[in-house]
């Protein structure tokens, strides 16, 4: 009989409504990060600045980025990140919205758009 040991990585959800009240500028930010992006080829640089230009909610996605939010705390090495964002339906009030509620460990499948990977990210 083998003793296991305790996995070392962790998955932290973080789920984000933001309200939108300046479309013009969500997307001219992303404009510019994806402008600003030495990395990023030609061809994916104008597919990314025509994604963006067409909605919001993926202009959104290119400037909020999980890197970001972890790359400062010490001890930890990101392994792989996904993110999405969405139009959607929000009222506060309803239950739906409750973020103390229990998590069924299912996944949305109402997410529109998932990078599948870490983007943005050394290492």
């Amino acid at each position: 009989m083998s003793t296991s040991e305790p996995s070392r990585f962790v998955r932290l959800r973080v789920e984000l409504v933001l309200a939108v009240d300046d479309e013009e500028a969500v997307t001219g930010a992303a404009l510019q990060r994806i402008a600003d992006d030495p990395d990023m080829p030609g061809e994916e640089q104008t597919h990314a600045q025509n994604a963006v230009t067409e909605d919001t909610a993926e202009a959104l996605a290119y400037l909020v980025d999980p890197f970001d939010l972890v790359s400062e705390v010490p001890g930890i090495e990101l392994q792989q990140a996904s993110w999405s964002s969405e139009w959607i339906d929000y009222d506060p009030d309803s239950p739906e919205w409750d973020l103390d509620g229990d998590d069924d460990g299912q996944d949305d499948a109402q997410d529109t758009e998932d990078t599948g990977g870490v983007r943005g990210a050394a290492g």
